[in-house]
């Protein structure tokens, strides 16, 4: 399994629409255990990748319906993590940018990170094709 291969995360998509599902279950739970702050922007970012992580393990992936679903909803989150990180590129710009103490929870890092899953899971999305019939 070559990591670097596009065609790896082609053909394991249930897979990755699990790993999508655990990591948006495993942010929403630092939120609601309250060990991060209630962010509006997170919350979106979070939600968007847990539905497209439930987009990935349905059939309804190789529709254009759920090809579409996954455009809106990619695009709107890739809109707030964008926003979110320029937020941070206005205070480096302005002199005022300091990471959090703790980096695992700074926001700039996480939108980076957001914004970086979300493409990926909507290009997943939007790529993926109905795998053949299996022969008995």
């Amino acid at each position: 399994m070559d990591i670097l291969n596009l065609s790896t995360y082609s053909t394991h998509i249930k897979i990755v629409g699990l790993l999508a599902i655990v990591i948006s279950i495993a942010a929403w739970s630092t939120d609601l255990l309250g060990i991060v702050y209630a962010c509006p922007y997170c919350r979106v970012q979070r939600s968007v990748i847990g539905l497209l992580g439930l987009l990935l393990i349905t059939p309804a992936v190789t529709h254009w319906i759920g090809k579409y679903f996954a455009l809106v909803i990619g695009f709107f989150g890739a809109t707030v993590a964008a926003n979110q990180h320029f937020m941070s590129w206005k205070k480096i710009s302005a002199g005022t940018f300091e990471f959090k103490d703790n980096l695992l929870v700074d926001p700039f890092i996480l939108s980076a990170c957001a914004l970086t899953g979300i493409i990926g899971l909507t290009y997943l999305a939007v790529a993926a094709a109905k795998l053949p019939a299996k022969t008995v």
